[in-house]
């Protein structure tokens, strides 16, 4: 009688889920405005940067309204990078480190391949996001191309309101794709230095074990970025590195890792 086949156990750490409640995101929150008081030359840095990039996208909402989805995307996947530099200063804080702009600044150098695919995957859905912007330009928009003193007014025309209302939802669509891809997957690969397509499993598992939580998150996210922006954008010079800080904490606080495989859970499992 032929010895039945046992799967070898899965070597090395296993991450799990934590249980979250509708709580948390403001504890995420609380902790990187800690991060941020403790190292503000840093932040300033990071918002700075993340100032620029509000302001090249009003320029283009302004004088080439049909590309700005697709800068958006761009915005989307340069953010988290450039964040990147502000989840190592509060990993440095948390393990007890003395975070340096140098280190923030070189942190994805050891993590240059994860980092590579996942940098291709957000690639792909910007490329497709920016052609959907332009077809529902050429299909939905009714009023013609507005000009530059007229986008407000062009694109909330009343004949506009079907183009505005597909707009939102394939920009929606695009934007919660891209949300749940990578809400904790770079973190991940900072923390861990795993790969891309891991980093991305374990992002949509966390979306999928607590989606009120993270939709909650979303949220504020989104709203705190919307609020910053006004006026001129000068808000997210402190909102960006903020919320950089925050999502560190909020990868931390939605994921632990188990150095023993048995006892790890599964997607939906609570602890």
């Amino acid at each position: 009688m032929a010895t039945p086949y046992v799967p070898p156990p899965p070597v090395g750490p296993r991450s799990r889920m934590r249980s979250l409640g509708f709580v948390d995101p403001f504890r995420w929150l609380r902790r990187g405005l800690s991060d941020l008081r403790h190292h503000p030359g840093i932040a300033l840095f990071y918002g700075l940067c993340f100032w620029g990039m509000a302001q090249v996208l009003a320029w283009v909402f302004q004088h080439k309204p049909e590309y700005t989805m697709s800068l958006v995307s761009g915005c989307l996947l340069l953010g988290p990078f450039l964040a990147m530099g502000l989840y190592d200063v509060s990993r440095k804080r948390e393990s007890g480190e003395l975070p340096e702009m140098v280190s923030s600044l070189m942190c994805w150098d050891i993590h240059r391949r994860s980092m590579a695919m996942l940098v291709l995957v957000l690639m792909v859905l910007e490329l497709l996001w920016g052609r959907a912007s332009l077809v529902v330009f050429a299909v939905f928009f009714n009023t013609g191309m507005p000009s530059t003193t007229g986008v407000i007014e062009a694109i909330f025309n009343r004949q506009n309101m079907d183009f505005l209302l597909v707009y939102l939802a394939v920009g929606g669509a695009f934007a919660v794709l891209v949300y749940g891809l990578s809400v904790v997957s770079i973190p991940m690969i900072l923390d861990r230095d795993t790969d891309a397509i891991s980093a991305v499993i374990t992002s949509l598992r966390v979306v999928f074990s607590h989606p009120g939580v993270m939709l909650l998150w979303g949220l504020l996210l989104s709203v705190l970025v919307l609020l910053a922006l006004w006026p001129w954008g000068l808000g997210i010079i402190v909102v960006g590195p903020w919320l950089g800080h925050a999502s560190w904490h909020a990868y931390r606080g939605s994921v632990e890792w188990d150095e023993y495989p048995k006892e790890a859970v599964t997607l939906g499992s609570t602890n």
